[in-house]
């Protein structure tokens, strides 16, 4: 079979449990071919056999026309097949797992403490953009939600388990907790998603994700979506996938008809103002750093030189995080000073800059960085601040990257940087970033003695973008 890769196709290989081993091809895994041809993508959703309510539903959010990952999986993962698709960020995996999740799932009701259909993701953000992109479709069809995420509420979580939920969004960590509690029990589930399942890997969750794999129904169906395919997620195909369809985005492929990629080369002691004058520019802009230590400093310069900047990374409380992403999301910010926490499951309708002020170390890190710009067929600009001795390399990883990008020589203040990023000069005037006030928690007189002081309200959850 001729194994070149056009820019978005599909292909279909057999990955038999127990069957021969793939051979690693650059990094990447190869499959062998399948037992059963894969179905025909479909150009439209109305050409699906799905519930009448989700199609109802897609009309009603304005979704048409499915991208190719979903015309070419949705009429295989309907047909209760096996799918392994490896698509960069933005190329629509979430629709592509979620649409035949809850079409498989729609008519049934849960036990308490006994889902049906789990997607398991890597981090909070993903659960949550999950969570919010397949609601209206949950709903359409009368399915409840649960998200089982650390950093909030682990009772309020397993109340939503204990009331019935037929699907659950879960981080592998909080979801073996409630196992162990006793809250959940995996034995009904039919239909199971793992998205971005690289990086579950690479955050040392593979222990955890196999062992609940292994309490899902051994017939039910599996989806695996991934960005890259490396040897890690070699082994999940191979122990949990059966005679899979394979559909394949190259990811370098996937971002060259809509993402610019610039290297700038900037000297040492400019770096910091460059950065400063990118973070003026008009629009939003995401800014990545290494460390939790990089991002709080250049947080608190931008905002004494009058740049509306927010931060972000592990360090924060999730109600803070997800306050800060909702400030993204609605313009109260327009710079979001980062580490590798935003790199995955963060969406944002028309950003059109993502800045690697600390390059990545990993091609993979570069990629998923940069896929938080260019979503769903937008255009945007990834760019990387390099110094001398980075440009080596910086060479070494666009080459893994499978991208040549185009390299400038930059100063702060120079036309080259403005044309390239939008760069101008800050005003200078401090500003503070401030809760809206819908979001401040409201004074109250003291409790009388003997009252219980009253629970702060719930921190809302942020619109899906």
């Amino acid at each position: 079979m001729n194994r070149t890769h056009t820019r978005t196709h599909t292909r279909t290989h057999s990955s038999q449990r127990g069957g021969r081993r793939p051979v690693p091809v650059g990094g990447e895994f190869a499959l062998p071919k399948t037992i059963t041809p894969a179905l025909p993508a479909v150009e439209t959703f109305a050409d699906l056999d799905m519930p009448e309510q989700l199609l109802a539903a897609l009309g009603a959010q304005g979704v048409t026309v499915p991208f190719p990952i979903q015309g070419a999986t949705l009429p295989n993962t309907l047909a209760g097949r096996d799918v392994l698709g490896r698509g960069r960020t933005g190329s629509g995996k979430t629709l592509a797992f979620g649409l035949a999740l809850l079409a498989r799932t729609a008519g049934q009701r849960a036990e308490p403490r006994q889902p049906l259909a789990l997607v398991l993701v890597p981090t909070r953000e993903l659960a949550q953009q999950v969570t919010d992109a397949l609601t209206p479709y949950a709903r359409a069809v009368k399915l409840r939600l649960a998200t089982v995420v650390g950093g909030m509420s682990i009772g309020r979580q397993a109340g939503a388990l204990r009331g019935g939920a037929e699907v659950v969004v879960a981080t592998p960590g909080r979801l073996k907790d409630l196992i162990d509690r006793g809250d959940c029990r995996l034995n009904q589930v039919a239909v199971t998603v793992l998205d971005e399942a690289d990086q579950m890997a690479d955050m040392g969750f593979m222990p955890q994700v196999t062992a609940l794999l292994d309490q899902v129904r051994p017939e039910g169906q599996r989806m695996l979506f991934s960005a890259t395919l490396d040897r890690n997620v070699d082994r999940l195909v191979r122990r949990y996938l059966t005679d899979p369809v394979v559909h394949s985005v190259d990811p370098s492929a996937g971002a060259v008809t809509t993402m610019e990629h610039h290297v700038l080369h900037v000297h040492g002691a400019d770096k910091h103002r460059a950065t400063t004058e990118i973070a003026a520019r008009d629009g939003r802009v995401i800014m990545f750093l290494d460390t939790k230590h990089g991002v709080d400093q250049l947080t608190r310069d931008l905002l004494s030189s009058g740049v509306r900047a927010a931060a972000l990374h592990g360090g924060k409380s999730q109600p803070q995080r997800t306050r800060t992403l909702a400030q993204f999301k609605s313009g109260h910010v327009s710079v979001l000073v980062a580490t590798n926490v935003a790199a995955r499951g963060i969406h944002v309708d028309n950003l059109d800059l993502v800045v690697n002020v600390d390059p990545p170390t990993d091609h993979k890190d570069y990629l998923h960085r940069g896929g938080r710009t260019a979503r769903a067929g937008e255009s945007g600009s990834v760019v990387t601040l390099v110094t001398p001795a980075q440009r080596r390399d910086m060479t070494r990883l666009m080459a893994a990257a499978g991208i040549v990008p185009l390299t400038t020589q930059v100063r702060s203040g120079e036309e080259a940087l403005g044309r390239i990023t939008g760069a101008r000069t800050p005003s200078g005037i401090p500003v503070v970033i401030t809760a809206p006030v819908a979001e401040r928690p409201r004074r109250s007189a003291a409790p009388s003695r003997g009252r219980r002081r009253a629970r702060p309200a719930r921190q809302p959850a942020f619109d899906a973008a």
